[in-house]
Protein backbone atom coordinates (compact mmCIF):
# COMPACT_ATOMS: atom_id res chain seq x y z
CA UNK A 1 0.00 0.00 0.00
CA UNK A 2 2.87 2.36 0.75
CA UNK A 3 4.13 2.14 -2.82
CA UNK A 4 0.66 2.74 -4.26
CA UNK A 5 0.36 5.80 -2.03
CA UNK A 6 3.79 7.02 -3.06
CA UNK A 7 2.84 6.74 -6.72
CA UNK A 8 -0.42 8.61 -6.15
CA UNK A 9 1.02 11.33 -3.91
CA UNK A 10 3.96 12.05 -6.19
CA UNK A 11 1.70 12.33 -9.24
CA UNK A 12 0.40 15.77 -10.16
CA UNK A 13 -3.19 16.79 -10.81
CA UNK A 14 -4.99 19.94 -9.73
CA UNK A 15 -8.75 20.29 -10.05
CA UNK A 16 -9.79 19.74 -13.65
CA UNK A 17 -6.42 18.22 -14.61
CA UNK A 18 -6.58 14.77 -12.97
CA UNK A 19 -5.45 12.63 -15.94
CA UNK A 20 -2.26 11.36 -14.25
CA UNK A 21 -4.27 10.11 -11.29
CA UNK A 22 -6.87 8.46 -13.52
CA UNK A 23 -4.07 6.56 -15.26
CA UNK A 24 -2.76 5.19 -11.95
CA UNK A 25 -6.21 4.09 -10.77
CA UNK A 26 -6.86 2.37 -14.10
CA UNK A 27 -3.52 0.57 -13.92
CA UNK A 28 -4.10 -0.57 -10.33
CA UNK A 29 -7.68 -1.79 -10.75
CA UNK A 30 -7.67 -3.15 -14.31
CA UNK A 31 -7.35 -6.77 -13.17
CA UNK A 32 -9.82 -6.48 -10.28
CA UNK A 33 -12.96 -5.04 -11.91
CA UNK A 34 -15.21 -5.80 -14.85
CA UNK A 35 -15.29 -2.37 -16.45
CA UNK A 36 -13.48 0.95 -16.22
CA UNK A 37 -14.85 4.09 -17.85
CA UNK A 38 -14.47 7.85 -17.63
CA UNK A 39 -17.56 10.03 -17.59
CA UNK A 40 -18.14 13.41 -19.21
CA UNK A 41 -16.71 15.47 -16.33
CA UNK A 42 -13.64 13.24 -15.93
CA UNK A 43 -14.59 10.95 -13.03
CA UNK A 44 -13.13 7.47 -13.39
CA UNK A 45 -15.62 4.70 -12.59
CA UNK A 46 -14.42 1.14 -12.01
CA UNK A 47 -17.30 -1.34 -11.87
CA UNK A 48 -17.15 -4.64 -10.03
CA UNK A 49 -20.33 -6.39 -11.08
CA UNK A 50 -22.55 -8.10 -8.54
CA UNK A 51 -26.02 -8.07 -7.13
CA UNK A 52 -27.93 -5.77 -4.85
CA UNK A 53 -27.16 -3.48 -3.12
CA UNK A 54 -24.96 -1.23 -5.21
CA UNK A 55 -22.20 0.61 -3.35
CA UNK A 56 -20.46 3.76 -4.54
CA UNK A 57 -16.96 3.71 -3.05
CA UNK A 58 -15.25 7.00 -3.74
CA UNK A 59 -12.26 9.30 -3.14
CA UNK A 60 -11.31 12.48 -4.94
CA UNK A 61 -8.37 12.65 -7.34
CA UNK A 62 -7.61 16.37 -7.40
CA UNK A 63 -5.13 18.24 -5.22
CA UNK A 64 -5.07 21.90 -4.33
CA UNK A 65 -2.84 23.87 -6.68
CA UNK A 66 -2.34 27.03 -8.68
CA UNK A 67 -2.87 28.31 -12.22
CA UNK A 68 -1.03 30.92 -14.27
CA UNK A 69 -3.03 34.16 -14.32
CA UNK A 70 -0.59 36.55 -16.02
CA UNK A 71 3.04 36.92 -17.11
CA UNK A 72 4.76 40.31 -16.85
CA UNK A 73 7.29 41.71 -19.33
CA UNK A 74 10.21 40.59 -17.15
CA UNK A 75 9.05 36.96 -17.04
CA UNK A 76 7.52 36.87 -13.56
CA UNK A 77 4.33 34.84 -13.28
CA UNK A 78 1.26 35.70 -11.24
CA UNK A 79 -1.17 32.96 -10.26
CA UNK A 80 -4.57 32.16 -8.81
CA UNK A 81 -5.22 29.56 -6.13
CA UNK A 82 -7.19 26.39 -6.79
CA UNK A 83 -8.60 25.16 -3.49
CA UNK A 84 -8.21 26.15 0.14
CA UNK A 85 -4.68 27.41 0.57
CA UNK A 86 -3.36 29.18 3.64
CA UNK A 87 -1.22 31.77 1.87
CA UNK A 88 1.72 31.54 4.28
CA UNK A 89 2.35 27.92 3.24
CA UNK A 90 2.96 28.98 -0.36
CA UNK A 91 5.76 31.49 0.11
CA UNK A 92 9.24 30.25 -0.86
CA UNK A 93 7.87 26.94 -2.16
CA UNK A 94 9.28 25.20 -5.20
CA UNK A 95 6.66 24.47 -7.86
CA UNK A 96 6.12 22.57 -11.09
CA UNK A 97 4.44 24.32 -14.01
CA UNK A 98 2.83 21.77 -16.32
CA UNK A 99 3.36 23.51 -19.64
CA UNK A 100 2.69 22.60 -23.24
CA UNK A 101 6.31 21.47 -23.70
CA UNK A 102 6.62 19.58 -20.43
CA UNK A 103 7.39 20.37 -16.82
CA UNK A 104 9.08 23.64 -15.91
CA UNK A 105 10.31 24.32 -12.38
CA UNK A 106 10.02 27.56 -10.49
CA UNK A 107 9.97 29.15 -7.05
CA UNK A 108 7.38 31.33 -5.36
CA UNK A 109 8.89 34.63 -4.27
CA UNK A 110 7.88 37.98 -2.84
CA UNK A 111 9.44 41.21 -1.68
CA UNK A 112 12.32 40.23 0.66
CA UNK A 113 12.09 41.14 4.38
CA UNK A 114 15.29 43.19 4.03
CA UNK A 115 13.38 45.74 1.95
CA UNK A 116 10.13 45.68 3.89
CA UNK A 117 9.04 48.48 6.15
CA UNK A 118 8.43 47.57 9.78
CA UNK A 119 4.65 47.52 9.38
CA UNK A 120 4.99 45.21 6.37
CA UNK A 121 7.07 42.71 8.35
CA UNK A 122 4.27 42.35 10.88
CA UNK A 123 1.80 41.20 8.24
CA UNK A 124 1.54 37.84 6.54
CA UNK A 125 2.39 38.01 2.83
CA UNK A 126 -0.72 37.42 0.72
CA UNK A 127 -0.76 35.19 -2.35
CA UNK A 128 -1.71 38.19 -4.50
CA UNK A 129 1.66 39.73 -3.61
CA UNK A 130 3.63 36.62 -4.58
CA UNK A 131 4.93 35.58 -7.98
CA UNK A 132 6.66 32.63 -9.62
CA UNK A 133 10.20 32.91 -10.91
CA UNK A 134 11.28 30.26 -13.44
CA UNK A 135 14.54 32.02 -14.19
CA UNK A 136 13.22 33.68 -17.33
CA UNK A 137 14.28 37.16 -18.43
CA UNK A 138 11.15 38.07 -20.41
CA UNK A 139 7.52 37.19 -21.12
CA UNK A 140 8.58 35.81 -24.48
CA UNK A 141 11.03 33.43 -22.84
CA UNK A 142 8.32 32.12 -20.51
CA UNK A 143 5.97 31.51 -23.41
CA UNK A 144 8.72 29.85 -25.43
CA UNK A 145 9.13 27.40 -22.54
CA UNK A 146 5.49 26.37 -23.04
CA UNK A 147 4.03 28.35 -20.14
CA UNK A 148 0.84 30.23 -20.99
CA UNK A 149 -2.11 31.76 -19.19
CA UNK A 150 -4.03 28.78 -17.78
CA UNK A 151 -1.02 26.52 -17.18
CA UNK A 152 -1.68 24.37 -14.06
CA UNK A 153 0.86 24.45 -11.22
CA UNK A 154 1.59 22.04 -8.37
CA UNK A 155 4.08 21.86 -5.53
CA UNK A 156 7.43 20.22 -6.26
CA UNK A 157 7.29 17.77 -3.34
CA UNK A 158 7.81 14.00 -3.08
CA UNK A 159 6.53 11.69 -0.37
CA UNK A 160 9.09 10.86 2.31
CA UNK A 161 9.08 8.30 5.10
CA UNK A 162 9.30 9.45 8.71
CA UNK A 163 9.61 7.60 12.02
CA UNK A 164 6.93 5.24 13.35
CA UNK A 165 5.54 4.19 9.96
CA UNK A 166 4.48 7.75 9.16
CA UNK A 167 4.89 9.55 5.86
CA UNK A 168 4.73 13.14 4.67
CA UNK A 169 4.06 14.68 1.29
CA UNK A 170 1.77 16.78 -0.84
CA UNK A 171 -1.76 15.76 -1.83
CA UNK A 172 -2.20 13.08 0.84
CA UNK A 173 -5.60 14.79 0.82
CA UNK A 174 -6.95 12.77 -0.83
CA UNK A 175 -4.45 10.39 -2.42
CA UNK A 176 -4.46 8.31 0.76
CA UNK A 177 -8.24 8.03 0.33
CA UNK A 178 -7.65 6.74 -3.19
CA UNK A 179 -5.11 4.24 -1.88
CA UNK A 180 -7.64 3.01 0.69
CA UNK A 181 -10.29 2.71 -2.03
CA UNK A 182 -7.97 0.79 -4.35
CA UNK A 183 -6.83 -1.63 -1.65
CA UNK A 184 -10.40 -2.28 -0.46
CA UNK A 185 -11.58 -3.09 -3.99
CA UNK A 186 -8.68 -5.50 -4.41
CA UNK A 187 -9.26 -7.26 -1.09
CA UNK A 188 -13.03 -7.31 -0.65
CA UNK A 189 -14.83 -10.60 -1.27
CA UNK A 190 -18.24 -9.09 -1.85
CA UNK A 191 -21.18 -10.09 -4.03
CA UNK A 192 -22.56 -6.55 -4.08
CA UNK A 193 -22.17 -4.26 -7.07
CA UNK A 194 -19.27 -1.92 -6.41
CA UNK A 195 -18.66 1.38 -8.19
CA UNK A 196 -15.15 2.57 -7.30
CA UNK A 197 -15.09 6.23 -8.30
CA UNK A 198 -12.17 8.62 -8.45
CA UNK A 199 -13.91 12.00 -8.45
CA UNK A 200 -12.73 15.25 -9.99
CA UNK A 201 -12.82 18.83 -8.73
CA UNK A 202 -13.63 18.11 -5.07
CA UNK A 203 -11.35 20.89 -3.83
CA UNK A 204 -13.24 23.51 -5.83
CA UNK A 205 -16.83 22.57 -5.09
CA UNK A 206 -17.43 18.79 -4.84
CA UNK A 207 -18.28 18.82 -8.53
CA UNK A 208 -17.36 15.32 -9.68
CA UNK A 209 -19.15 13.65 -6.78
CA UNK A 210 -22.34 15.49 -7.65
CA UNK A 211 -22.42 14.33 -11.27
CA UNK A 212 -21.15 10.76 -10.74
CA UNK A 213 -23.59 10.04 -7.89
CA UNK A 214 -26.44 11.32 -10.05
CA UNK A 215 -25.40 9.12 -12.94
CA UNK A 216 -24.82 5.97 -10.89
CA UNK A 217 -27.67 6.37 -8.37
CA UNK A 218 -26.21 3.76 -5.97
CA UNK A 219 -28.06 2.30 -2.99
CA UNK A 220 -25.39 3.65 -0.61
CA UNK A 221 -21.99 5.31 -0.68
CA UNK A 222 -18.75 5.20 1.29
CA UNK A 223 -16.34 8.11 0.90
CA UNK A 224 -12.64 7.54 1.65
CA UNK A 225 -11.10 10.77 2.92
CA UNK A 226 -8.79 12.49 5.40
CA UNK A 227 -9.71 14.02 8.75
CA UNK A 228 -8.00 16.87 10.57
CA UNK A 229 -5.82 15.47 13.37
CA UNK A 230 -5.64 17.54 16.53
CA UNK A 231 -2.73 15.91 18.35
CA UNK A 232 0.00 18.50 17.81
CA UNK A 233 0.95 21.95 19.16
CA UNK A 234 -1.41 24.81 18.41
CA UNK A 235 -4.63 22.78 18.48
CA UNK A 236 -6.70 22.52 21.64
CA UNK A 237 -8.21 19.12 22.42
CA UNK A 238 -11.68 20.69 22.36
CA UNK A 239 -11.11 21.65 18.69
CA UNK A 240 -10.24 18.14 17.52
CA UNK A 241 -9.80 14.89 19.39
CA UNK A 242 -8.69 12.97 16.31
CA UNK A 243 -5.25 11.43 16.79
CA UNK A 244 -2.66 10.06 14.41
CA UNK A 245 -2.34 6.30 15.13
CA UNK A 246 -5.79 6.43 16.71
CA UNK A 247 -7.23 4.38 13.87
CA UNK A 248 -9.69 5.02 11.07
CA UNK A 249 -12.08 7.93 11.47
CA UNK A 250 -15.85 7.55 11.06
CA UNK A 251 -17.66 10.84 10.47
CA UNK A 252 -20.80 11.49 12.50
CA UNK A 253 -21.28 15.01 11.08
CA UNK A 254 -19.11 17.66 9.47
CA UNK A 255 -19.22 21.39 8.74
CA UNK A 256 -21.40 21.86 11.81
CA UNK A 257 -24.16 19.85 10.14
CA UNK A 258 -24.09 21.89 6.96
CA UNK A 259 -22.29 19.06 5.16
CA UNK A 260 -22.96 15.41 5.98
CA UNK A 261 -25.09 14.25 8.88
CA UNK A 262 -24.60 10.51 8.72
CA UNK A 263 -27.68 8.37 9.13
CA UNK A 264 -27.67 6.54 12.49
CA UNK A 265 -28.08 3.18 10.75
CA UNK A 266 -24.90 3.80 8.73
CA UNK A 267 -22.97 4.77 11.84
CA UNK A 268 -24.13 1.80 13.88
CA UNK A 269 -23.31 -0.55 11.00
CA UNK A 270 -19.73 0.74 10.65
CA UNK A 271 -19.14 0.84 14.41
CA UNK A 272 -20.36 -2.73 14.81
CA UNK A 273 -18.09 -3.92 12.01
CA UNK A 274 -15.10 -2.16 13.59
CA UNK A 275 -15.83 -3.59 17.02
CA UNK A 276 -16.55 -7.12 15.77
CA UNK A 277 -13.38 -7.15 13.65
CA UNK A 278 -11.24 -5.38 16.28
CA UNK A 279 -10.48 -2.49 13.92
CA UNK A 280 -9.23 0.68 15.60
CA UNK A 281 -11.55 3.62 15.00
CA UNK A 282 -12.43 7.07 16.27
CA UNK A 283 -15.46 9.27 15.72
CA UNK A 284 -15.46 12.75 14.20
CA UNK A 285 -17.84 15.66 14.60
CA UNK A 286 -16.41 18.57 12.62
CA UNK A 287 -17.18 22.27 12.43
CA UNK A 288 -15.01 23.15 9.44
CA UNK A 289 -14.71 21.52 6.04
CA UNK A 290 -16.76 18.83 4.35
CA UNK A 291 -16.31 16.07 1.77
CA UNK A 292 -17.88 14.61 -1.36
CA UNK A 293 -20.42 12.97 0.96
CA UNK A 294 -22.09 16.37 1.42
CA UNK A 295 -23.45 16.27 -2.14
CA UNK A 296 -23.69 12.50 -2.61
CA UNK A 297 -26.11 12.04 0.27
CA UNK A 298 -28.59 14.59 -1.09
CA UNK A 299 -28.50 13.34 -4.71
CA UNK A 300 -31.90 12.56 -6.23
CA UNK A 301 -34.10 11.28 -3.39
CA UNK A 302 -31.09 10.76 -1.09
CA UNK A 303 -28.24 8.26 -0.87
CA UNK A 304 -27.23 6.89 2.56
CA UNK A 305 -23.60 7.87 2.97
CA UNK A 306 -20.65 7.22 5.29
CA UNK A 307 -17.17 8.70 5.45
CA UNK A 308 -14.12 6.69 6.52
CA UNK A 309 -11.02 8.85 6.89
CA UNK A 310 -7.33 8.76 7.73
CA UNK A 311 -6.16 11.27 10.41
CA UNK A 312 -3.94 13.91 8.80
CA UNK A 313 -1.71 16.65 10.19
CA UNK A 314 -0.85 19.92 8.38
CA UNK A 315 -3.66 19.53 5.86
CA UNK A 316 -3.62 21.64 2.68
CA UNK A 317 0.14 22.09 2.70
CA UNK A 318 3.11 20.41 1.08
CA UNK A 319 3.97 18.52 4.28
CA UNK A 320 0.75 16.67 5.08
CA UNK A 321 1.46 13.79 7.48
CA UNK A 322 -0.33 10.50 8.03
CA UNK A 323 0.36 7.16 9.69
CA UNK A 324 0.28 4.14 7.42
CA UNK A 325 -1.09 2.25 10.43
CA UNK A 326 -4.25 4.38 10.27
CA UNK A 327 -4.49 3.89 6.52
CA UNK A 328 -4.36 0.12 7.01
CA UNK A 329 -7.14 0.31 9.62
CA UNK A 330 -9.22 2.30 7.14
CA UNK A 331 -8.62 -0.38 4.49
CA UNK A 332 -9.76 -3.08 6.90
CA UNK A 333 -12.92 -1.17 7.79
CA UNK A 334 -13.90 -0.36 4.22
CA UNK A 335 -13.11 -3.90 3.05
CA UNK A 336 -15.27 -5.45 5.74
CA UNK A 337 -18.03 -2.94 5.05
CA UNK A 338 -18.11 -4.07 1.43
CA UNK A 339 -18.22 -7.69 2.53
CA UNK A 340 -20.92 -7.13 5.17
CA UNK A 341 -23.09 -4.68 3.28
CA UNK A 342 -26.04 -7.10 3.43
CA UNK A 343 -26.08 -6.63 7.22
CA UNK A 344 -26.95 -2.96 6.76
CA UNK A 345 -30.57 -2.11 7.44
CA UNK A 346 -31.52 1.30 6.03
Amino acid sequence: MKEILRKLANAHGISGYEQNIRDIIKEELANYVDEIRTDTLGNIIAVKEGGSPSVMLTAHMDEIGLMVKSIDKNGFIRFVKFGGWFDATLLNSRVVLHGEKGEVYGVIGSKPPHLMKEEEKKKSVKAEDMFIDIGAKSKEEVEKAGIKIGTPITLDVEMKELLNNRVTGKALDDRVGLAVMIEAVKKAKSDATIYAVGTVQEEVGLKGARTSAYGLSPDLAIVCEVAVAGDYPGIDEKESQIKVDGGAVITVADAGGRGLIAQPSMLQWLKKIAEDEKIKYQLEVGEGGTTDAAVIHITKTGIPCAVVSVPTRYMHSGVELISLNDAEEAVKLVTKALEKVHELSL
